[in-house]
């Protein structure tokens, strides 16, 4: 007799308050959104929602783009659709690199086949304009791929020069604004950006699994060059293109730009849960309006920071470029940091982030990021990692962090 199947109860996650740089909790009209019922692919009624999706994004972004739209996958897939068909073997990519984000660029830029180039900063800071136009010039890239806001430092990298900087010489550029859309200003077309890709975890609220992406038409006119129609859709012969051929089919941008055009080409099946996610978290932020969001991230980092320098905790970082929606805090001397981050997480079930490379160990990550970037949250973190930080032995005073970010939140009227 066969052995009985192992099975498992039902999924019953426990309640966590996730304050980290993201992933964060959906917003609950998300979570609905998701349990809608499934529609065919081409059911007129799903094409319509591609359709709002587009016309949402587009706003979003703050572009006139033809092409905005959704990669299936998390907001990595973004990144290598864009990377991937616009890099041919031998091509200029220049990747500014400030954390480990910009790190990850430059491998998906490598394994893309780029001769790639870098220009590099300490953690904690920014490029100024001067010094990327300096590395362009020296280089002459094809693309530069720079990241927005990298968590893993919580620096944001200014981007309204970059974008002339590129016209001027020629280059395209590709910004990967997964942590800031949603919470911190993305300008794409007043800023100059070719291309952009980014997630829904952080600001926009919802869960990781697909990744809005807009690219104008300088970027497709690069890569519809490499177009191919796969041979099992193609009536009559297909004549394949004289430039190298993209190495990747589910990440082709050209084949996806058929999918969501109105041929409807078929490329993969859409997910259409993460769809009507997506969709929600769109109509979310821009119902709230993207100036009155943006000034709630800007609140919610004031109130965070009085309240972390009320307990004698180090900001880390260039203050003057720290993103409004992360902060990075310094581990005091004596602390056990992973300690404190198990016990927030035992104790008040509170979850803040860790970091990476030259940072690990070094530095806490506190998001304050989307549905969760409201001022009972920011409370209640900062009373936990006060409570927290005494009990195993770091002095401030009781109450002190969060009497100041209530303070920061009074003086505006909240």
């Amino acid at each position: 007799m066969a052995d009985a199947p192992e099975l498992f109860d039902e999924l019953d996650p426990p309640p966590r308050l996730m304050m980290g740089p993201g992933p964060i909790n959906a917003d609950p009209r998300v979570l609905r959104a998701m349990s809608m019922p499934l529609l065919g692919q081409f059911d007129p009624a799903f094409t319509s929602y591609m359709d709002e999706v587009m016309r949402l994004l587009r706003q979003l972004f703050r572009t006139e783009n033809r092409w905005a739209f959704l990669v299936n996958g998390t907001a990595r897939a973004g990144i290598e659709a864009i990377l991937t068909s616009l890099i041919e073997p031998g091509d200029k990519v220049l990747v500014p690199v400030f954390g480990r984000f910009g790190h990850l660029l430059c491998e998906i830029a490598e394994r893309s086949g780029a001769s790639l180039a870098t220009i590099e900063t300490e953690w904690g800071t920014v490029f100024e304009a001067s010094r990327i136009e300096a590395a362009i010039r020296e280089h002459r890239p094809k693309l530069v791929a720079l990241v927005h806001g990298d968590t893993s430092t919580t620096m944001a990298q200014p981007l309204d020069e970059i974008g002339p900087l590129c016209r001027r010489y020629g280059a395209l550029l590709y910004v990967d604004a997964t942590a800031t859309i949603g919470g911190m200003d993305v300008a794409v077309d007043a800023w100059m950006l070719d291309a952009v890709s980014v997630g829904l975890q952080k600001c926009l609220s919802g869960p990781p699994g697909c990744a809005p992406i807009t690219f104008n038409a300088r970027v497709e006119e690069a890569v519809l060059r490499r177009k191919r129609i796969e041979r099992g859709l193609a009536s009559g012969d297909a004549t394949p293109a004289n430039a190298a051929p993209i190495q990747s089919n589910y990440f082709d941008l050209p084949m996806l730009m058929d999918y969501w055009s109105e041929d409807r080409l078929n490329h993969h099946t859409e997910a259409t849960s993460m769809l009507y996610a997506a969709r929600e978290c769109f109509r979310i932020a821009l119902r709230e309006g993207q100036s009155v969001r943006i000034a709630r991230h800007e609140l919610a980092s004031r109130a965070l920071t009085a309240g972390l320098s009320a307990m004698d905790l180090g900001l880390f970082g260039d203050q003057d470029h720290k993103m409004t929606n992360a902060t990075g805090v310094v581990i005091p001397g004596g602390l056990d940091g992973e300690q404190v981050r198990t016990r927030m997480l035992d104790d008040f079930g509170i979850e803040i982030g860790t970091s990476f490379g030259p940072l690990k160990g070094r530095i806490w990550r506190i998001g304050t990021m989307g549905y969760n970037c409201r001022k009972q949250n920011v409370l209640a973190c900062l009373g936990a990692l006060d409570a927290t930080l005494r009990q195993g032995g770091h002095a401030c005073t009781p109450g002190a962090a969060v009497d100041a970010a209530i303070a920061v939140y009074r003086t505006a009227g909240q």
